[in-house]
């Protein structure tokens, strides 16, 4: 038996094809099919219908990050990758040194020195070289206010550490020369500070009466050795992947790090002044949140929108509506060019 097709002709009619068993290159009848039933093999089963494609965008394999990193004060460099926040980031690094997360202060990019302007906020850039500082001294410090302002400027590693960014001349700090830019206030008057936002460590410090003493306990970053070099790039912190040089890696608290391109010019220049309007307002430094509030109103059409963008996404920080209105004037004159 062989299958395959036969073409027929009838009187009066034309030829057709047909499909079916044959036998001596001749179609079988359907009788001649039944007479035949115990002969002919069973056909094998219908295939089943193709998979429909899948819905959405198709997925990628996220290219691997790799960075370069040392200890501020002296070691080998190490190689870290696969890390979306900041404590990841920690936590990548102290695996690299056998060390606590928990030892690693902040981390500065492209210098190993106490450099306040190369501090690691929530961006990374794909050429960046990472240096960890790392606990130093601890000391303790006695102060007295003489006016309500203590004269520092207060920021966190967002890794639970809040640390001073800056010291304004002439102040009631400034007078007290064992404090410096870098330290961790670990506690204020014996208890521990650590875990607190930047914004909850000023909040303490401003609250603090005047004339009345109080301790400060702080922690220096360990101090760097002269003969480190300043490294200023790292190799390109890809694999199998090719960058122009202006992205850089965004950390974010919740979700996934993103590789985006480096900020416009209005965004730089909205950012800068709302950092500078957290300082005069807050007390506090911190680019990753002046990028998150710019990011929350440079789309927005009025300050009410505006406030409740930012509520929804930094409710925590209960800004005061005249710092509010400041900000969004401050994005709009940026908008307009006037600044």
């Amino acid at each position: 038996l062989f299958v395959g097709w036969s073409a027929k002709r009838g009187e009066g009619q034309s030829p057709y094809l047909s499909w079916g068993p044959m036998q001596n290159g001749e179609a079988l009848s359907p009788q001649d099919k039944s007479q035949n039933q115990g002969s002919v093999e069973p056909t094998a089963p219908p295939l089943p219908p193709p998979s429909p494609p899948p819905s959405g965008p198709p997925e990628y394999l996220r290219p691997k990050l790799i960075f370069h990193t040392q200890l501020a004060h002296g070691s080998p460099t190490g190689r870290i990758h696969g890390f979306t926040n900041v404590k990841e980031l920690y936590a990548k690094i102290a695996e690299v040194f056998n060390i606590s997360p928990s030892e690693i202060l902040f981390c500065t990019l492209n210098s190993h020195k106490v450099d306040m302007q190369k501090l690691l906020g929530g961006q990374i850039g794909l050429e960046d070289f990472i240096f960890a500082h790392v606990r130093g001294e601890t000391k303790e410090v006695e102060v007295t206010k003489t006016e309500d302002a203590l004269g520092l400027t207060i920021t966190d590693n967002g890794a639970g550490y809040a640390f001073i960014k800056r010291i304004k001349e002439g102040s009631t700090i400034d007078q007290l020369k064992t404090v410096c830019v870098g330290d961790h206030i670990e506690a204020i008057n014996d208890q521990s500070i650590v875990g607190c936002r930047h914004y909850e460590v000023a909040k303490m410090l401003k609250e603090q009466p005047r004339g009345i003493p109080f301790t400060l306990r702080l922690v220096g970053p360990k101090k760097a050795f002269d003969m480190i070099g300043m490294r200023t790039r790292a190799p390109k912190s890809t694999e199998g992947k090719m960058v122009n040089g202006r992205e850089t890696l965004r950390l974010r608290s919740k979700g996934a790090a993103t590789v985006q391109e480096v900020q416009n010019e209005f965004d730089e220049r909205a950012m800068k002044k709302v950092d500078d309007l957290l300082e005069s307002y807050m007390g506090i430094r911190d680019l990753e949140l002046a990028t998150t509030i710019v990011e929350a109103g440079k789309d927005k059409k009025n300050p009410d929108d505006f406030a409740e963008a930012l509520d929804s996404v930094l409710g925590d920080f209960a800004f005061p509506d005249v710092f509010l209105f400041e900000v969004w004037g401050a994005i709009g004159d940026v908008k307009n060019g006037k600044m």
